[in-house]
C-alpha cells in the first residue's frame, strides 16, 4: 500500500497499516525534514517495521511509478491541497485502473464529483466479479472521520468506534465480574489477565493459552472467563431514529410554546439604557404637563396630551392660542428634536438584543447529566445531529448567530446560548457544574484549551473532549490534563488521530467498515453479501459463527435488493434509514438476498473472501 503525504495523518496511517493491519507500506515524502517526516523515517529505520520511504517533491507520474503504484493494492493521498490530491488520483487511476484510491478532500462537493468520476472509470473496465468492490474510490474529509469518535467520546467515554449507516458503536472493556448491559451487542474478545483494562495494549503474552487474549470466543468461554478476565464488548452508542423536533400535538405544543415564551429575554427591554432614556422623556412630559396646566386651565388629560403631541410634532400650530401656549409648543418641539433620536436608538438596540438573544434557548434550571457542546461549525453540526440520536440531553454554545448549526439546534429545540463560551459566566449558564461531558469543537486550539480549563475549575470531574489540529499538541495537552485532574477523563484528539483508522479501513477495501486494535491483533468489521459464500448462505447465524475467526453481528438486505427511496433530512443533514438488524435471532437462516456485518480476524476475513482455508495460527492474529 502507498501513502503520499508527510502530515500527522500520513504518519498515523502508516503506523496503523504496518502495526495493526500487517500491510507492506511505502510512504512518499516531499521532504525528510518537514512535517512528520522524521517520525515516518523512524518507522523505516525500525527493524520490525516494513515501511519503505521515497522522497519526491510532488506526486507526478514518475514518482507514483517509482512508489510501485502499478502493483499496489491501495493508494492514500493525504496532502492538504485538494488540487494536488485530485491530480495525483487521476494519474494513479491511469497507471493502475484497479487500484483502490483513498483521497483526503476538504471541498466535499469536489470530492463527490471526483469519487463518481474515478469509479466510472472502474465500471468502464467491465469487471463484474466481487473484486469490483475493491477497485473503488473513497473520498474522506475531516468531518466524515471525526464525528463518530467525538460522539462516542462525549457520550460514553473511551473506546474505539465504528459507524455503520449513521449508527455509532464502540468497543468497551467490561472488567471481570461486571454484568452485561442492555446496550451490549456481542463479545469481541476475552482479554488477558494482565491487560484487561486496555484492549489496545501491545504487551500481551507471547504464547496463547488460558491466560492469553482470545478474539471472538464462543459463548461458553465468554461465560466462564467473565468472572476472572475483562471482556471487550461491542456497545451500541446511538440509535438510528430521526432526532426529535419540537412537539406538534396541540397540548404538548402549547406547553412547549409557553415554556419557550417564558425563556425569552424580556429583560433586555428593562436595561439601564432603555430605562434612562424613557425616564428622561417621562420627566420632560411631566414638566411640560404642569406648565401647560398652569398656562391653559383644563382637564388633566389635556395637559398631558398636548405636550405629547408637541414633542412628537403631531399637533397643529398654536397660532390662535395664548402666548404661553405658543412658547410651550416651541419648547416641546425642540425637546422632541433632542430626545426622540435617543428614544429610537434605545428602542432599536433593545429590539436587536431581544432578537439575537431570543434565538437562543437557555437550559432549564433542573437540567443535569447533560453534554455541553461548544461550536456549531461543520463538525459541530454533525456531532449535534448524532448526539440527538442518543439518550443524552445536549446544551449548545455558539457565539455566531449565523453559524450553520444554529438552525438545526433551533429546529431540534436544543438549549442554545449564543455567546462566547470563554466569557465569564457563560459556562455556568450552560450548567457546566451539573453536566457530565464537555465537547469543545471550535477552530482555535488555544481557545479550546482555555474553555476546557475554565470548565475544569467549575466541574473538576466533567469528561472533557476537545478537538485539536496539532497532533503533538493534542498528546501534550492530554497528558497534562490527566496529570492535573486524575479523577476526570480528558481526551484531546487531533484530526489525524481520528482519521487514521477510517482511512486504513478504506484502503483495505470499501467492504471493510472499520478496524479495532486488540492487544497485538486487530478485528475487522466487514459488510459481506451472503450470496455465494458457503460459510454463510443457507446457515443460521449460530451455525455461521466460527470461533476465533468471525461472527455475524447484523443482517440486512443486499445492496441490489434495496429499492431506492426518499431520505429524511433535518437541518440540511441527510438521515438515511437503517438497513441492518443488530439483534437478529441466532436461528435466523441467511439467504442469498441478505447482507451481513461480520467481525473477523484478518485470517478469518481472508478465508471468508477467498474460500481458501488458512493455516492454523495463533487465534489472536
Amino acid at each position: 500500500m502507498v501513502i503520499c503525504g508527510d502530515d500527522g495523518l500520513a504518519h498515523r496511517l502508516a503506523v496503523t497499516l504496518d502495526a495493526v493491519c500487517g500491510e507492506a507500506v511505502t510512504v512518499v515524502l516531499p521532504s525528510r525534514r518537514e512535517g512528520h517526516a522524521p517520525e515516518i523515517a523512524a518507522l523505516h529505520r525500525d527493524p520490525q517495521s516494513t515501511v519503505e520511504l521515497l522522497v519526491a517533491a510532488r506526486p507526478d507520474e514518475q514518482t507514483l511509478r517509482a512508489a510501485g503504484v502499478e502493483r499496489a493494492a491501495a493508494l492514500a493521498l493525504t496532502y492538504r491541497d485538494d488540487q494536488v490530491n485530485l491530480t495525483a488520483a487521476l494519474l494513479a487511476r491511469s497507471i493502475n485502473p484497479t487500484i483502490r484510491l483513498v483521497i483526503r478532500m476538504y471541498n466535499r462537493q469536489r470530492g463527490e464529483h471526483l469519487e463518481r468520476l474515478l469509479d466510472r472509470a472502474v465500471s468502464a473496465l467491465g469487471r463484474s466479479d466481487d473484486t469490483a468492490l475493491d477497485m473503488s474510490t473513497t473520498v474522506l474529509s475531516d468531518t466524515d472521520t471525526a464525528v463518530p469518535e467525538l460522539v462516542a467520546a462525549a457520550a460514553v467515554g473511551r473506546g474505539d468506534t465504528l459507524q455503520v449507516e449513521g449508527q455509532v458503536f464502540r468497543g468497551v472493556v467490561r472488567p471481570a465480574r461486571t454484568p452485561p448491559k442492555s446496550a451490549d451487542l456481542a463479545t469481541l474478545a476475552v482479554l488477558s489477565g494482565a491487560h484487561q483494562d486496555d484492549p489496545a495494549s501491545e504487551d500481551s503474552p507471547e504464547t496463547p493459552g488460558e491466560e492469553g487474549t482470545q478474539l471472538l470466543p464462543d459463548t461458553v468461554t465468554s461465560y466462564h472467563r467473565q468472572f476472572t478476565h475483562g471482556r471487550l464488548m461491542l456497545e451500541e452508542v446511538t440509535h438510528h431514529h430521526r432526532p426529535e423536533a419540537p412537539p406538534r400535538d396541540r397540548r404538548r405544543y402549547g406547553a412547549w410554546l409557553r415554556g419557550r415564551l417564558a425563556h425569552l429575554p424580556w429583560k433586555v427591554f428593562l436595561s439601564r439604557e432603555v430605562l434612562s432614556v424613557f425616564g428622561v422623556l417621562a420627566a420632560i412630559v411631566l414638566a411640560l404637563a404642569v406648565a401647560t396646566a398652569l398656562a391653559e386651565p383644563g382637564p388633566l388629560w389635556k395637559s398631558v396630551y398636548l405636550p405629547l403631541l408637541d414633542i412628537f410634532t403631531m399637533g397643529d400650530p398654536a397660532t390662535d392660542e395664548s402666548p404661553a401656549r405658543r412658547v410651550l409648543q416651541l419648547v416641546a418641539g425642540f425637546v422632541g428634536l433632542a430626545v426622540l433620536p435617543l428614544v429610537v436608538a434605545a428602542t432599536l438596540n433593545a429590539t436587536g438584543a431581544f432578537r439575537q438573544a431570543s434565538v437562543g434557548h437557555p437550559p432549564a434550571d433542573d437540567l443535569r447529566d447533560h453534554i455541553v457542546l461548544v461550536g456549531l461549525g461543520k463538525i459541530g453540526t454533525r456531532v449535534l445531529a448524532q448526539l440527538r440520536t442518543t439518550a443524552h440531553q445536549v446544551v449548545v454554545i455558539e457565539r455566531d448567530p449565523h453559524a450553520r448549526g444554529v438552525g438545526l439546534a433551533r429546529e431540534l429545540g436544543v438549549p442554545l446560548l449564543l455567546e462566547d463560551a470563554g466569557a465569564p459566566g457563560v459556562l455556568d449558564r450552560a450548567r457546566i457544574r451539573q453536566s457530565k461531558s464537555l465537547l469543545v469543537l471550535t477552530r482555535d486550539d488555544g481557545e479550546n484549551l482555555d474553555i476546557v480549563m475554565a470548565a475544569r475549575e467549575s466541574n473538576p470531574r466533567v469528561r472533557a473532549v476537545m478537538r485539536l489540529y496539532d497532533d503533538d499538541f493534542a498528546a501534550s495537552v492530554s497528558r497534562t490534563m490527566r496529570a492535573s485532574y486524575p479523577d476526570a477523563a480528558t481526551r484531546s484528539r487531533s484530526v489525524s488521530a481520528l482519521a487514521a483508522l477510517p482511512f486504513a479501513a478504506a484502503m483495505m477495501g470499501r467492504h471493510v467498515l472499520g478496524i479495532m486494535p486488540v492487544e497485538r491483533g486487530s478485528l475487522l468489521f466487514t459488510a459481506v453479501d451472503v450470496a455465494g459464500h458457503p460459510e454463510l448462505e443457507g446457515r443460521s447465524i449460530h451455525q455461521a459463527f466460527r470461533q476465533n475467526e468471525w461472527r455475524v453481528l447484523a443482517v440486512g438486505a443486499a445492496v441490489e435488493a434495496v429499492s431506492p427511496g426518499p431520505t429524511d433530512t433535518l437541518g440540511g443533514l441527510r438521515l438515511d434509514r437503517p438497513g441492518f438488524d443488530w439483534r437478529p435471532a441466532h436461528g435466523r437462516i441467511l439467504r442469498a438476498g441478505d447482507r451481513v456485518v461480520v467481525v473477523s480476524t484478518r485470517r478469518g476475513l481472508d478465508f471468508l473472501m477467498t474460500g481458501v482455508q488458512p493455516r492454523p495460527t495463533d487465534p489472536r492474529a
